[in-house]
């Protein structure tokens, strides 16, 4: 049993106060504005923004989000070698 979509049409970003989109297939809530993804557990949604996964740098996967540092160092040496290329 999905999340009421008239529940779902009250909710906002706790964080940011930004609309949300229910992903349901993936049972996460996501707002369009800050990219926070809340869990959504026994179709109930957690909207807390301690129990929110950040968006990852790379858009990589959920796991990435918790070693944003290193993701992100990793991202930026990559753009750095395209760019060694281009020039």
């Amino acid at each position: 049993m999905p999340v009421d979509p008239e529940l779902v049409a009250l909710l906002v970003c706790p964080a940011c106060h930004g609309d949300i989109e229910y992903k349901e297939r993936r049972a996460v809530i996501v707002c369009t504005a800050c990219g926070l993804r809340y869990p959504v557990r026994d179709n109930i949604p957690v909207m807390l923004v301690e129990e929110a996964e950040r968006p990852s740098p790379s858009g990589g996967t959920p796991g990435a989000a918790s070693g944003g540092s290193s993701a992100g160092a990793e991202g930026g040496e990559v753009a750095g070698e395209g760019g060694e290329e281009s020039s």
